[in-house]
């Protein structure tokens, strides 16, 4: 292809929900609403994590906080623009606003996917091996699990991106999404993307895929190895809120990532689900199963209730 050709696309539209006006109004109020809910959802779970003394020294609820974090993350990087482009008909994004929205769209994502794993494991050495616990779940490696798990969402985005970024845009610039990826973003190169979209699917499909394999079967080597049915009523009951997040977060990712990039008319929907809908959820989910976490939001309520009537007087 000749070099005057390349890259003449410099931005692209998103496809959005819906053309009627009307139907956008009542959707952005709706997205504003899940918007605003991750947000006190998420942000309460870590001030309380980061203000309560016990929950803040427990490895689980150290990486909850984490989790917490990168939701807020995953969330506010394509809500927002969502958000604008239901009041904007045009739904435009420059070329290199989009590239920089795919790229932390799979840092974040890849990061939590990480995350979600070192969460399994702690649940495993928690139930299977209580008493070695706080030895091997350290603080020190606590920190060291988050970190690797940021570094692994930056290496797979870099490659995805470096990926996308070498095609030729020079024809349709419609992106059938609401946000920047990679699959509705490569469909519109002017070239040959068979061997990309391979590498592609190798690399999310891969960690998806994998990752929740690991999950399922952490969680079940902690079922088998649980004899009482006391014991294994505990770990469900544990273990239940985690295998929540886990499907709602990876089977939308496998179904979206861990096949060749065709288009089926229910993508967007799904991307809804695990972009905007599952970290809204995620709060919700840990908190309601959890007595601690909502004892510890209760005493925390409690104490700034009592600061502020000491203020008043």
């Amino acid at each position: 292809m000749d070099e005057n050709q390349t890259k003449v696309v410099r931005g692209f539209i998103l496809a959005g929900f819906s053309q009627t006006q009307s139907i956008e109004t009542g959707l952005f109020v709706l997205f504003l609403l899940f918007y605003v809910s991750t947000w006190v959802g998420n942000v309460l779970i870590m001030v309380t994590v980061v203000y309560d003394n016990h929950l803040n020294s427990s490895p689980m609820y150290f990486l909850l906080g984490n989790l917490s974090f990168l939701d807020l993350c995953y969330s506010t990087v394509t809500t927002p623009k969502l958000l604008a482009d239901f009041l904007d008909n045009e739904k435009l994004i420059p070329y290199d606003q989009c590239i920089v929205q795919l790229f932390f769209l799979h840092v974040v994502g890849a990061a939590e996917m990480f995350l979600l794993t070192v969460m399994a494991y702690d649940r495993y050495v928690a139930i299977c091996r209580p008493l070695h616990y706080t030895t091997i779940m350290s603080r020190g490696l606590c920190c060291v699990l988050v970190a690797a798990s940021w570094m692994g969402g930056f290496v797979h985005s870099t490659v995805q991106t470096l990926l996308t970024v070498r095609l030729p845009f020079c024809g349709p610039n419609q992106v059938d999404n609401f946000f920047c990826d990679v699959p509705p973003v490569i469909k519109l190169a002017c070239a040959d993307t068979f061997v990309i979209e391979l590498l592609m699917v190798s690399n999310s499909g891969l960690i998806s895929t994998s990752s929740f394999v690991v999950l399922v079967s952490s969680y079940a080597t902690i079922l088998v190895k649980i004899r009482s049915k006391e014991g294994r009523r505990k770990a469900l009951s544990t273990c239940g809120s985690h295998l929540m997040v886990v499907t709602l977060f990876f089977g939308p990712c496998i179904f979206i990532y861990a096949r060749p990039f065709s288009t089926f008319s229910v993508d967007k929907m799904v991307s809804v689900l695990y972009n905007v809908i599952t970290p809204m959820l995620n709060p919700l989910i840990y908190t309601l199963r959890n007595k601690e976490v909502k004892s510890a939001m209760k005493k925390l309520w409690d104490r700034s209730g009592l600061t502020w009537k000491k203020q008043e007087t």
